[in-house]
């Protein structure tokens, strides 16, 4: 397992707001102790080029996202959020590349979260879409020859970034979101977009009031609030069922634990064994997958996570 994580997602935001530094602070610690051996990677130095973030936003949109005013009640304004956002997407890139290249599970442990920006809009604690960019990013890199001696080297001569060779058609690529609220950001900009397929499992009624019937190649399973854990598991299960068959050559999960019975925003009733179940089903997939995190903001959330990433850990 490698997790992508760079400390500084935490220097920002406040105890006042669900989407706060707790959320990090609290996790990093309890999984560096309970698994020593996983694999750690800092992507401090990695830039994220206004050409791969134009993928899937407007120039204007990037612009904006200096200015001073909030953009919503929950997505407030606050200084270098610009430049928060920018790292959460260079590790959500990070964690999908070692996922293709070395075939190995990848989760990217940054805020803040991303999947209801929209092409031109910053919302619900949301200011760039990490995962949508990646998506996007990844099925131009996959798809195209890699140039001679692309591949970074170990000391033993031998591909640190693996030997995978890139599909000869265009390459599939699903995101499958089980955070408690629709992505409607990702919907948005991957709807229609050749190669992908986007499957969201959320609360309906509930923010953003989207993701209420399938559109084009996004699929949708709103479970209502305080649905048992039998039909939301059920939801799920079908949900991840619709990405298997579409064959992807890489799933991207936007993994938000707001499913959460205690989660203090969301009114459904997942337990912390429900997470670890969703960490099996990835696991138990062919296809390489990397995670980053979305929502999920309980004083539990490190146990959910440690839950849902050791079932998945394939070591």
């Amino acid at each position: 397992m490698l997790i992508v994580h760079d400390p500084r997602c935490s220097a920002y935001g406040s105890s006042l707001r669900p989407e706060q530094p707790a959320r990090i602070l609290r996790s990093v610690p309890l999984l560096r102790k309970r698994h020593p051996w996983w694999q750690w990677f800092d992507p401090r130095e990695t830039e994220v080029a206004d050409a791969t973030l134009l993928l899937a936003h407007s120039p204007a949109f990037l612009r904006s996202l200096t200015q001073k005013e909030d953009f919503d009640d929950d997505t407030p304004a606050l200084p270098e959020i610009a430049n928060h956002a920018r790292r959460a997407v260079g590790a959500a890139l990070a964690a999908a590349r070692h996922a293709w290249t070395k075939g190995a599970p990848a989760f990217s442990l940054m805020r803040p979260p991303g999947h209801h920006a929209t092409q031109d809009r910053a919302m619900g604690f949301c200011y760039l879409n990490s995962v949508a960019v990646t998506a996007l990013a990844m099925q131009q890199e996959m798809g195209g020859a890699r140039p001679p001696g692309a591949l970074a080297r170990t000391a033993g001569g031998s591909s640190a970034l693996g030997d995978r060779a890139p599909p000869t058609a265009i390459p599939r690529v699903a995101v499958w979101d089980f955070d408690a609220h629709h992505g409607n950001g990702t919907q948005s900009i991957l709807r229609r977009r050749p190669g992908m397929f986007y499957a969201s499992v959320h609360q309906s009624p509930g923010y953003p009031e989207t993701g209420l019937a399938d559109e084009d190649n996004c699929r949708n399973w709103p479970v209502p609030p305080h649905a048992s854990r039998e039909v939301h598991m059920a939801a799920l299960r079908e949900s991840w069922e619709s990405v298997q068959a579409f064959q992807p050559d890489l799933i991207l999960v936007s993994a938000g634990f707001d499913g959460y019975v205690h989660d203090p925003i969301t009114a459904l009733s997942l337990e912390a064994e429900d997470f670890t179940h969703l960490g099996e089903w990835l696991a138990a997939s062919p296809v390489p997958a990397a995670a980053l995190l979305e929502g999920g903001y309980s004083d539990q959330l490190p146990e959910l996570l440690d839950g849902f990433l050791s079932a998945w850990d394939q070591e």
